[in-house]
This record gives C-alpha cells, structure tokens and sequence, in this order.
C-alpha cells in the first residue's frame, strides 16, 4: 500500500507503473534527485495536488 509519507523513490521502487501515474499528475520530474527524497505528501503540496486521489491512483 502506497501512504503519504513514502518517497518517491519508495513509490517508484514498490509499483511498476508509479511514474506513468505521478507524470498523469503533472509530476515531470520524477526521475530528479531530489524528487527521489521528496515524500508524495510534499510532491502533492508543491504541485498542487489532491493528494487523496493522488493516493488512489498509486493504490489501485
């Protein structure tokens, strides 16, 4: 299960389809160092994101 407080590096490591999903949001830079550390809480904030469907996309 995909949470919050996990980073982007985690997200992509745990689920093979994570940056189609994160780059369908608006993520380009999923692929950035400091992305790799940036939790999906923050990359949904800094994006301007709803991070609830964020979360349901990622855990489907």
């Amino acid at each position: 299960m995909i949470t919050k407080d996990m980073t982007i590096g985690e997200v992509i490591r745990a689920k093979d389809n994570a940056p189609e999903i994160l780059m369908g949001f608006g993520m380009g830079c999923v692929g950035c160092p400091s992305a790799q550390a940036e939790t999906i809480e923050d990359a949904a904030t800094v994006h301007g994101l709803n991070l609830e469907s964020l979360l349901e996309a990622l855990n489907k």
